[in-house]
């Protein structure tokens, strides 16, 4: 299996439709191959063409499927255009000006965004949306690369409920949870309380290990011992063991999680919440980047508390 490989599952039934991907990432890449795979008649973009080259080649045997040269072109006739880029600024990038996807769109047609951005461009551009008779729908995920392969990812939405209920059942094809928070950007709301969990679960995870391996202990035994009780948790179970190991070559990177921890450090600041402990490992996430950990997998907090390796 390639690196974007997406994984075969059974979807749910759903009309097909004719939708558009723009961002083939990680992420958007076998999240638009899901689509396709769902019978829907998918037109993707990516700001490096080779990108949909190739993922036109992989699923040629969809029907329908074919690359445009703008986000505009991709969203000309799509009923509903999916979106996974960077941050704020390549998200306004594909959605505004005369090259964006909403110069494209077709009055009613609905905008789902699982970049994971602000609250406040997803507002933003949830007004933008309107005020030209279309609809947006800020849709973060949870889940990472293998979710995304697999099709289990975590969708978080924030928009209108008319707009959430006709995207839900397209969406289901990579997804195994496709939620309704609340009004426009309280999908990225969620997305910030989910990445906060997640830092001190990592924090946490890695002080434990590094404490059993300067005890001397069996790690990957106690792993074991300890995941069948109240300490088990998704990160134990899919990092405690490659932690002990070192291995951190994979999954969702540092430099995504420290862009992540900056959208949740200034919304606080705006909603007045206390974060000590995000800032913290926010900072600790900082140490890492600096001794060249930018693309490990986040799990690599632990390497802040082992020696280092001759």
């Amino acid at each position: 299996m390639t690196m974007n490989s997406i994984n075969p599952r059974v979807y749910e039934p759903a009309p097909a439709r004719r939708v558009a991907f723009l961002g083939l990432g990680v992420m958007g890449y076998p999240m638009a191959g899901h689509l396709a795979r769902a019978g829907h008649e998918v037109t993707v973009y990516n700001r490096t063409a080779t990108k949909s080259e190739a993922w036109c080649a992989e699923f040629t045997g969809a029907d329908g499927t074919k690359h445009a040269k703008t986000p505009r072109e991709a969203a000309q006739g799509a009923e509903i255009i999916f979106c996974c880029v960077g941050n704020d600024d390549d998200l306004r990038s594909v959605t505004l000006g005369a090259d964006g996807a909403f110069a494209g769109m077709q009055p009613g047609a609905i905008f789902v965004d699982h970049t994971t951005a602000s609250a406040e461009v997803a507002r933003e551009l949830y007004g933008a949306a309107r005020t030209l008779g279309l609809q947006f729908v800020d849709a973060p995920v949870s889940g990472g690369q293998a979710g995304a392969q697999n099709g289990q990812l975590t969708v978080m939405c924030g928009g209108d409920q008319a707009a959430f209920d006709a995207v839900r059942p397209t969406g289901m094809a990579f997804a195994r949870a496709f939620t309704r928070i609340g009004n426009s950007g309280a999908g990225q709301l969620a997305k910030m309380v989910n990445q906060v969990c997640i830092a001190g679960l990592v924090q946490g995870l890695s002080e434990a290990i590094a404490f059993g391996m300067h005890a001397g202990l069996d790690m990957p035994l106690v792993l074991d011992v300890i995941g069948k009780g109240a300490a088990q948790s998704w990160q134990m179970d899919n990092r405690g063991k490659t932690m002990a190991l070192g291995r951190f070559d994979f999954g969702f990177a540092v430099d995504w999680m420290r862009k992540d921890l900056g959208l949740v450090l200034d919304e606080a600041k705006r909603n007045g919440a206390r974060l000590p402990v995000t800032a913290l490992v926010d900072q600790f996430y900082g140490d890492v980047q600096r001794a060249g950990g930018q693309r490990w997998d986040t799990s690599s907090l632990i390497t802040r508390l082992l020696p280092a390796k001759p």
